[in-house]
């Protein structure tokens, strides 16, 4: 075991941030679209229409307005304060998580954008993290009311995001491949940037351009396993069926194709790289962890204790690298965000060690409602939060991990990251 000694505090924060930095880098459209766009020459007569949805989408659609000499038009919806400015394709700008209005308004205008066209033409949707709640266009006979109670409710039951995503699939008149099929005939290409553990397209955005193997009794299994209270007409819906979405095999979907251009794994590399460039060992320990996030945060605790302590299975100095997208079931008063309670119940259990740092946070910059991307830990955190009269634990217990940070100056704001690779966890042990 490495008898390195401890980092500075502001050394091993500099480093935490300059990695987290590079991860959203990684990620930003202006970089990895371009690569991926059609050549001029293969739309021969057709034209270029540009859809999308996403935290990331409105990025997206100036890195093709930059990179593409022909005609296009086209409109995609954003977060609020996540909109670029653009020329020729419409942003709109609508709310996330719980979708609102103007939301409903721009998927009931992507669909129309999309009526009439033909199998010359060639739909080009940029799809990210975030299109879910975006794109809230109902079946018929449910409501935006209907939508925005659903989702409140996904929100604090403590699914994953794919069970999420199933829920949300079979209530939608625009996901699980419907925006796909409205585009028949056209050629539909979809870029995505992906905020989902393992990366299945089905689960970006729910998915709206691609074939969903899923069904409403899928959806109906996850609403009781989580307790999850319906409204009855949402319920009618899952139980009739009405709700199947586009499944594999469709042959209006045969033309399409699907491009990742963005991923956790790519961004967690690019952290590791700057790390092994300052000199410390850098090792991915997964891009695609799930779970209750305080449970999260006491296993990687564990585990950068030993590695600490023990020298396994790594020597130090290293760094401890993980994305995925953790669940927080919402109990206490406070706001939660999966990012703060992960590393808060990761401090708690590192209980103050001190050759460990740590930061946890959404390559979004929006850790659940809040509009700050998470936190960071140091040896001094629990003494620091002990001297200003507050109890950890209660902290933790009340799902308020930003409350905590906040009032001890570590929280991290980075304003609209403009992409969404999902969450983002480094450990620096010295």
């Amino acid at each position: 075991m490495s008898s390195a000694t401890p980092l500075q505090e502001t050394s091993a924060r500099d480093l935490l941030r300059s990695m987290f930095d590079a991860a959203i880098a990684s990620a930003q459209p202006a970089l990895c679209v371009p690569p991926f766009l059609p050549s001029p020459e293969s739309l021969g007569s057709g034209r270029l229409i540009v859809i999308g949805a996403g935290k990331a989408s409105a990025a997206m659609a100036r890195a093709v307005e930059d990179h593409w000499g022909g005609p296009l038009s086209g409109l995609v919806v954003t977060r609020y304060g996540y909109s670029v400015p653009c020329a020729r394709i419409e942003i709109v700008e609508a709310a996330h998580p719980v979708p609102d209005a103007a939301g409903l308004a721009a998927a009931r205008r992507m669909l129309q954008v999309v009526q009439g066209l033909t199998a010359d033409d060639v739909v080009l949707c940029l799809i990210s993290g975030g299109g879910s709640s975006l794109l809230p266009l109902p079946l018929e006979g449910l409501t935006l009311e209907h939508k925005q109670e659903v989702n409140r409710a996904l929100l604090k039951s403590g699914a994953t995001i794919s069970e999420m995503n199933c829920v949300r699939r079979h209530l939608s008149a625009i996901k699980g491949g419907r925006l796909a099929v409205a585009c028949h005939p056209a050629r539909v290409i979809t870029l995505l940037i992906s905020d989902v553990p393992g990366d299945d397209p089905v689960n970006i955005a729910s998915g709206p351009t691609v074939a969903d193997p899923s069904t409403c009794e899928d959806a109906l299994t996850i609403v009781k396993r989580y307790g999850i209270a319906l409204p009855p007409e949402v319920h009618a819906v899952l139980e009739s069926a009405r709700g199947e979405s586009i499944k594999p095999g469709d042959a209006r979907l045969a033309r399409n194709r699907v491009s990742m251009v963005a991923a956790p794994q790519m961004a967690l590399q690019a952290a590791a790289k700057l790390a092994r460039e300052a000199g410390y060992g850098a090792y991915i320990l997964g891009d695609a962890l799930e779970g209750e996030a305080r449970d999260v945060g006491k296993v990687l605790a564990g585990i950068a204790l030993q590695v600490a302590e023990r020298g396994q299975p790594v020597q130090t100095p290293c760094v401890l690298l993980s994305g995925g997208e953790t669940t927080v079931t919402l109990r206490g008063a406070g706001s939660g965000g999966r990012n703060v309670e992960c590393l808060l119940a990761m401090g708690i259990a590192l209980a103050g060690h001190p050759r460990i740092h740590a930061l946890a946070g959404d390559t979004d910059g929006v850790d659940g409602g809040a509009e700050i991307a998470g936190a960071h830990i140091g040896p001094d955190t629990l003494a620091r939060a002990h001297a200003a009269g507050m109890r950890p634990n209660d902290c933790l217990n009340s799902n308020d991990g930003h409350g905590f940070f906040g009032a001890l100056g570590d929280s991290i704001v980075t304003g609209p990251t403009l992409t969404n690779v999902n969450d983002f966890r480094a450990i620096l042990i010295a």
